[in-house]
């Protein structure tokens, strides 16, 4: 099972020695969302480069359990085609199809899943260089039937962690919550920086927690959260109660 990956994307490096090549795999959009009526939705893989681009798609159920990332080969979501090849300046459209019925029933939240994109190393021909090869992580979610309007409901807390502080969010609500641009600021008004681009997901009934680099002491006293959540700007409270000195 491949590592989940928190920003959604890195690069991996095939040692050859010498010079470099670019990948030119592109991927848009870089999320989807399959609403209930919706059996498929597509997703563009693009080749931007001078090179032919050999790639492979696949499907896991993503969960959070115990505050860790889990992915799970699934047959929720079948892709097509699974394996492609781009010529330079050509796309390929991949359908995303759902199998079977979406969550229903009086408590279904929204479903959760990964795409795993990888580009696949080309043959250099006995040329040596060194070539960078992308792995893409797109999430994809999936609608409960009767709720057109999923959302997430978090709760934030603070740990101590040895001499760190752990930041803990749980989400109670039905839709998934996408962090990004999280600052902490104390009761002077005084701002700490966690993340300055997107620090993770929470999904519907799961509680993720990170340790974070800052000393304590910047998050003694009372203070607030503020967070790009889902791509708009929040205020987030912090309870006193459930923090740990």
């Amino acid at each position: 099972m491949p590592a989940f990956l928190r920003n959604g994307l890195f690069a991996a490096l095939c040692l050859i020695c010498g010079a470099a090549i670019a990948s030119g795999l592109q991927v848009s959009p870089v999320s989807l969302s399959l609403q209930p009526v919706q059996n498929a939705e597509g997703l563009w893989l693009s080749n931007t480069g001078d090179n032919i681009v050999n790639a492979q798609v696949r499907v896991y159920h993503w969960t959070q359990q115990g505050g860790e990332e889990q992915l799970t080969p699934s047959p929720g979501l079948v892709i097509s085609p699974p394996m492609l090849r781009i010529k330079p300046g050509d796309k390929q459209l991949i359908r995303v199809i759902r199998v079977g019925a979406p969550p229903n029933g009086p408590a279904a939240v929204e479903d959760a899943y990964r795409l795993a994109i990888d580009e696949l190393p080309i043959d250099m021909h006995g040329k040596k260089g060194l070539q960078f090869v992308l792995h893409y992580s797109v999430p994809v979610f999936v609608e409960p039937v009767g709720n057109t309007a999923t959302a997430p409901r978090l709760s934030w807390s603070l740990q101590r962690d040895g001499i760190h502080m752990l930041l803990q969010v749980s989400n109670s609500g039905t839709g998934h919550a996408q962090l990004a641009e999280v600052s902490y600021v104390d009761g002077s008004g005084h701002r700490t920086e966690i993340s300055a681009g997107l620090l993770g997901y929470v999904l519907p009934g799961a509680t993720m927690h990170w340790t974070l680099k800052q000393p304590a002491a910047a998050f003694a006293g009372s203070g607030t959260f503020e967070a790009v959540i889902n791509g708009v700007k929040t205020t987030q409270k912090l309870s006193l109660a459930n923090r740990a000195h």
